[in-house]
């Protein structure tokens, strides 16, 4: 899936992003594109936690969101959340190609990382299946009731 690409959520396209909507099911798995973004000025997990939200394109249409959460100073604090998939581009194989642009963009902006980290909801078995094919592995640690997950990653030399 080569055609897929993280913009970064700008003035330009936000309004095409909080558009974006998950089946009735899922509702309850992901927060509102909307709620993604207000996270980037109201910083709820601390003023040292940085936020980049991204839109995910497949070629020029917009079938996604997703946002990058870390604290620099760190190994492990580098977060994927607030990531969907529109009801309508799901099932496409969208979900895997942007979680591995994502997890590529973080390991090649920060040499310093050592893991990526997510966290999902226990019965939200789509996800689980997902993040555990792409190497995802659980903590034992929850956070608010979603069970936290970690990538380990392997930097490059140059």
């Amino acid at each position: 899936m080569n055609n897929i690409r993280l913009v970064p959520v700008t003035r330009e396209n936000w309004l095409a992003a909080i558009a974006l909507q998950v089946s009735e099911d899922q509702k309850d798995f992901v927060p509102a594109v909307a709620v993604s973004l207000a996270k980037v000025s109201i910083k709820p997990d601390g003023d040292s936690v940085v936020y980049l939200p991204f839109a995910i394109y497949h070629g020029e249409q917009l079938v996604g969101f997703i946002m990058h959460a870390f604290v620099e100073e760190t190994t492990d604090m580098y977060w994927i959340n607030g990531f969907l998939i529109d009801a309508s581009h799901q099932g496409k194989g969208y979900g895997k190609a942007a979680m591995l642009e994502m997890i590529a963009y973080i390991t090649k902006r920060f040499s310093q990382c050592q893991e990526v980290r997510l966290t999902v909801y226990p019965h939200n078995a789509a996800a689980l299946q997902l993040y555990r094919r792409l190497g995802f592995v659980e903590t034992g640690e929850q956070y608010d009731g979603e069970l936290v997950m970690r990538k380990p990653v392997v930097q490059e030399k140059c």
